[in-house]
């Protein structure tokens, strides 16, 4: 098929000089610019210049190749210049060849990106009368963004990494727009911006709530899909990645082209002053070029058998393990290089602490199965910048067997799923859910011991933005997504919700009471469980989403924070609770429980009781209706020391949890096991005064569906 010319004449070769084909990307020295850009099909690269007004100035070849790199070196060109390429090569989509000069495309290595996908049929390499065969030759210029050129010097006033320890972590995970767009303390011109993220009012709230750690919600830069924008909505998430180097262009303070880098920059060296962790959460296993119906934006011109996973027995079409139509070809070294470079540049050039992977499982498919020791694992574990850094894997995608909870290598982290519906099972009154729930409060060793790893290795969580919020969880049987304009088919229907009674809003005394109640044992529980708990932003104030459990798209009050409604005495609770967390190093091994004696004692570092105050036998693990039990955490059997080597010593603690749907008469142990204990605080009236204290074989009344927090008093 005949394909078009590129618009323009190429300006004189004798511009470019032959520059080098490392480092990727548009590296500027000062005086000016080398661009480089891989692409193993390509015939022709053209590197395309614009103006701040989109208009194109320069047009120039880029006649040097080394191992498949295109690269030249522009004098003059500095910080601010928009640019793009097209590139010329075979046009057969049956062969997985998507060549066209046609489409202007984004550099993947971009280190910023100015501009939003207008979405007209040139940004699409088909045209709509014939989307499976045609060949679309509409000049997508003017509708897609560009790259800039950046300048990559900072005064970093020496900062420096907190380094806070795994078992010290304590996840906040937040939207850089939804958390401050509201805030009444900020100044409206920061609001939903990094700056706003960094503001002294945020840091304040961050330090005195007691988070180690912010986990944003996808900040690398991404496009809101034609879909979204027809129905009036927006990609809210950012789970629709373009360009895997630059800061989303949406999240600045008005600025010049390219200063998100700064910006960016600006917001990790507040946090990090404030002792507070940055933790990415990056989609690597996608991008926003969707399937063979999808835009072509950048990859998908550049090398689309390269860069994708392609059906084998039908290149035209693409294997989707995501959901998104596309998935990212880990077996390519070349995406390999990409990814990883993208990595090492977020935490060298960009402070960050750590990264959470989105749909880690693709990551891990070099065939079609999960490969546990795939790749991609393997050159994380081996690099000495990224091995260093927090790593969480999501561990599940939607293809077959992408079900990896507990099959990470031991160097990662995850989302513990099986904590999430084990919890919400728990204390929704499920039936058969004691055994496993014990397992979950001590840090899920069934997944995590036999593969060598720590308690740590399990992040712990409740709710996260995938679902419904903390206060919708205890408020709503189903899912209320009709904002989402998919008929409320879309998000998942078995949540493990249950609304106390009444679906939604309720001014009933005892439901809301019940409500209360609920959202005080979720993150008791959380605080209080062995492994690293993460909090969704918001829950501790009292968001809603009004049920909506998949507010990927409501860029607009259903998912922003609220300040003027909140919840003040969950708040209180809240942070009392994280900071009590973080004064009791019981709560937070880094080893496991053994259940052995310790020091020549009879008492051993966990113990198990019924309500009548016997030790748990097997056959209680396993009774249909139990649904309440009490645990012996010993603060003097903490077997790994601190960071000067030095033997832990904690107060013990008696927690009693009752998730049956009445009161129950709880018998504290006696024996070895006795003594006089304190209450701390209970989900039915909060926090003690330290002045009510129980004996041995003392009977307590605890409410249905409570927890109840003994300390042992000395």
């Amino acid at each position: 098929m005949d394909q078009p010319k590129a618009a323009g004449p190429a300006s004189p070769a004798a511009a470019v000089r032959p520059g080098d084909p490392y480092p990727l990307g548009a590296t500027w020295d000062g005086d000016g610019t080398n661009f480089s850009v891989f692409s193993e099909v390509a015939e022709r690269v053209r590197l395309c210049l614009f103006d701040e007004a989109g208009r194109e100035t320069g047009v120039h070849d880029l006649t040097e190749v080394n191992a498949h790199c295109w690269h030249g070196y522009l004098p003059g060109i500095g910080p601010g210049q928009r640019y793009g390429y097209r590139v010329h090569g075979p046009w057969e989509p049956a062969k997985g060849h998507r060549c066209n000069p046609a489409k202007l495309l984004l550099d993947p290595y971009a280190k910023a990106v100015e501009g939003q996908v207008i979405w007209d049929e040139a940004v699409f390499p088909y045209r709509f009368d014939d989307p499976e065969d045609s060949f679309n030759d509409l000049d997508s210029a003017p509708f897609v963004p560009k790259s800039v050129v950046t300048d990559q010097g900072f005064d970093w006033e020496g900062d420096r990494h907190p380094c806070t320890p795994w078992h010290e972590t304590v996840i906040y995970e937040t939207h850089v727009r939804g958390f401050s767009i509201r805030h009444p303390d900020i100044p409206e011109a920061l609001r939903g911006t990094y700056a706003g993220i960094a503001h002294p009012v945020a840091l304040e709230y961050f330090n005195g709530l007691g988070v180690t750690a912010v986990e944003l919600m996808p900040v690398h830069q991404f496009i809101h899909e034609a879909h979204l924008e027809e129905k009036g909505l927006r990609n809210y998430w950012g789970y629709s990645s373009i360009a895997y180097f630059a800061p989303h262009n949406e999240y600045t303070a008005d600025s010049a082209a390219g200063d998100q880098v700064r910006q960016f920059r600006d917001m990790v060296k507040a946090l990090h002053r404030a002792g507070i962790e940055v933790i990415l959460d990056v989609v690597y296993n996608h991008t926003s070029e969707g399937n063979h119906l999808g835009p072509m934006l950048s990859l998908k011109g550049l090398d689309n058998a390269a860069y994708y996973r392609l059906m084998p027995d039908d290149a035209r079409h693409y294997m989707d393990y995501t959901g998104t139509g596309n998935s990212l070809n880990m077996r390519h070294p070349h995406v390999l290089q990409m990814i990883m470079d993208s990595l090492r540049y977020w935490v060298i050039e960009m402070h960050v602490d750590g990264f959470r992977f989105d749909l880690a499982a693709t990551l891990a498919r070099e065939l079609h199965e999960v490969d546990r020791l795939s790749a991609f694992f393997d050159i994380i574990q081996q690099d000495p910048v990224i091995s260093q850094v927090k790593l969480i894997a999501e561990p599940w995608d939607i293809g077959e067997g992408g079900y990896q909870v507990g099959n990470f290598p031991p160097l990662w982290s995850e989302w513990n799923g099986r904590y999430r519906d084990t919890v919400r099972d728990f204390w929704r009154g499920e039936d058969r859910t004691l055994g496993e729930f014990a397992y979950r409060l001590t840090g899920s060793s069934d997944l995590y011991e036999s593969s060598s790893r720590l308690p740590n290795a399990s992040i712990n969580f409740v709710t996260a933005h995938d679902g419904f919020t903390l206060r919708d969880l205890v408020s709503y049987n189903e899912k209320h997504n009709e904002a989402n304009g998919e008929d409320n088919r879309d998000g998942e229907d078995h949540n493990r919700s249950w609304n106390c009674g009444v679906e939604g809003p309720s001014d009933d005394p005892e439901v809301t009471a019940l409500r209360r109640r609920q959202q005080r044992n979720f993150l008791v529980t959380l605080l209080l469980s062995q492994g690293v708990p993460m909090l969704l932003g918001g829950d501790e104030i009292g968001r809603t989403q009004q049920g909506n459990n998949n507010a990927y798209c409501q860029d607009n009050d259903i998912s922003w924070y609220d300040w003027t409604h909140v919840d003040r005495e969950l708040l209180e609770f809240s942070r009392r609770l994280i900071h009590f967390q973080r004064e009791h190093p019981v709560f937070r091994r880094r080893r496991w429980f053994q259940g052995q004696p310790i020091h020549g004692s009879e008492v051993t570092d966990i113990a198990w009781f019924t309500v009548a105050g016997e030790r748990m036998a097997e056959e209680h693990w396993g009774e249909d209706y139990a649904k309440s039990l009490g645990v012996f955490l010993n603060g003097e059997s903490i077997p790994a020391p601190d960071c000067q080597g030095r033997r832990i010593v904690d107060d013990s603690f008696y927690l009693i949890f009752n998730a049956h749907h009445e009161p129950l008469e709880f018998t504290l142990p006696d024996g070895v096991w006795g003594g006089r204990w304190v209450r701390e605080l209970d989900t039915v009236e909060g926090w003690g005064k330290g002045d009510e204290a129980f004996d041995a074989k003392a009977v307590l009344q605890v409410a249905a569906r409570s927890i109840v927090v003994l300390r042992h008093a000395a």
